[in-house]
C-alpha cells in the first residue's frame, strides 16, 4: 500500500497471466511480435500468426502458425489449431493490418483496396468471430486501431476509412457483448517505427525512413506496454480505448522533427 497524508490506500494487484492463453495475429514483426513477447514474459502461452510464418519468433510457450487474415479457411485453420494447443483462449489481440501508398483516392485501385480493406477490417471480423466461442469469461479482445480511426489525414482514405471501421466495430462489439464478462479495448498507437511505412510505400526505404526521420518515434515495445496494461486491470474495470503518441506528435500529422 502507499500513504498519502495519515491515510494508507490500497494498490490492487495486477491481474496475473500465469496460466492464460493468448493469441496474437500479425506477430512476424512489430507491434505484434512485441506484445506476443510481452504477454509471454507476463506468464501466458501465445498462439502467434501471420502470413511470414518462418518470421515469426520463437521461444518457449509460443505455437507458431501459418495465418492469412484476409482467406476464410486459413482462419479456421488456425484458429482451430490454436484452439487445440491453448485449450481456450483468454486474449485475443487482432493486430495483422497495414496499408498501401499515400495517394489521392482517385489514385487508388480496386486490388489495393481489397488488400486494405480484407486485412484491416474484414480479417479483424472474421477472427473475432471464430475466436468468440472459445473466450473464456473473463477474457480479453484487443484491437489494434490507429490514430488515423480517430482523425482523417490527406492521401489515405482507405486506411482511414479501415481504421475507423475497428473503432466503430470495437464500440458495436461491446454493446453486443454487454453482459457477458469479456473485456474489449481499442488501442490506437500514433507514429510507430516498424516496418508499417516499408510496406506502405511498397519496399522503398528511402521515404519509409523520412517518415521516422529526426523525431523520437515510439517503438513496438510501447504500444505491447499498452495493451499488456489492458489486459491486467482488475475484473470489473474495462479499459475502452487507449491512444497513444510520441511526445512529437500532437496530431496525426502534426510533428515536431529535431
Amino acid at each position: 500500500m502507499i500513504f498519502t497524508g495519515s491515510d494508507p490506500v490500497k494498490v490492487r494487484a495486477l491481474v496475473s497471466l500465469e496460466d492464460k492463453t493468448a493469441v496474437v495475429t500479425g506477430a512476424s514483426s512489430g507491434i505484434g511480435a512485441a506484445t506476443a513477447h510481452a504477454l509471454a514474459d507476463a506468464g501466458a502461452r501465445v498462439a502467434v500468426g501471420a502470413r511470414r510464418v518462418e518470421l515469426l519468433p520463437d521461444r518457449d510457450g509460443f505455437y507458431a502458425f501459418d495465418l492469412d487474415v484476409t482467406d476464410r479457411e486459413s482462419c479456421e485453420r488456425f484458429v482451430d489449431r490454436a484452439v487445440a494447443d491453448l485449450g481456450g483462449i483468454d486474449i485475443l489481440v487482432n493486430n495483422a493490418g497495414l496499408s498501401l501508398g499515400r495517394d489521392p483516392f482517385w489514385e487508388s485501385t480496386d486490388a489495393d483496396e481489397t488488400t486494405v480493406i480484407e486485412t484491416n477490417v474484414l480479417g479483424v471480423l472474421r477472427l473475432t468471430r471464430l475466436c468468440l466461442p472459445h473466450i473464456r469469461d473473463g477474457g480479453h479482445i484487443v484491437n489494434i486501431g490507429s490514430v488515423a480511426g480517430r482523425e482523417p489525414y490527406e492521401n489515405a482514405a482507405v486506411y482511414i476509412a479501415s481504421k475507423f471501421a475497428v473503432r466503430g466495430f470495437t464500440y458495436a462489439l461491446r454493446q453486443d457483448l454487454l453482459g457477458r464478462p469479456i473485456h474489449l479495448t481499442t488501442v490506437d498507437p500514433g507514429l510507430v517505427e516498424t516496418n508499417f511505412s516499408k510496406v506502405r510505400f511498397r519496399g522503398d526505404e528511402e521515404r519509409a525512413r523520412k517518415v521516422y526521420e529526426d523525431v523520437d518515434a515510439l517503438k513496438p515495445e510501447d504500444i505491447a506496454d499498452c495493451v499488456l496494461f489492458a489486459v491486467t486491470r482488475p475484473p470489473n474495470v474495462n479499459i475502452d480505448e487507449l491512444v497513444v503518441k510520441t511526445i512529437d506528435q500532437s496530431t496525426a500529422t502534426r510533428i515536431h522533427r529535431h
